[in-house]
C-alpha cells in the first residue's frame, strides 16, 4: 500500500468524530462548536443535543458542557 493511500484512510475514531459533529450541527450548534464538542469523548452527545431541544442557547450549552 502506498503512503498516499495510508494517509487517506479514515480511522474509526475519525469517522465517529465526523458523525458526532454532523449530529451536533443538525441539532443547532455552529460548525466550530460542533467540531470541538465532537472531539471530546467525555461530552455526552445525547445530553448536548437535549440541552438545545430543551431551549438552551447553543453558547450557554457549550459553556455547560465544557
Amino acid at each position: 500500500m502506498a503512503a498516499a493511500e495510508l494517509k487517506t484512510q479514515e480511522t474509526e475514531q475519525e469517522r465517529i468524530g465526523r458523525w458526532r459533529a454532523g449530529e451536533l450541527e443538525r441539532a443547532g450548534y455552529e460548525r466550530a462548536a460542533a467540531a470541538m464538542l465532537a472531539a471530546r469523548m467525555d461530552v455526552d452527545l445525547h445530553y448536548a443535543i437535549d440541552l438545545l431541544r430543551a431551549g438552551c442557547e447553543p453558547e450557554l450549552a457549550l459553556q455547560i458542557l465544557l
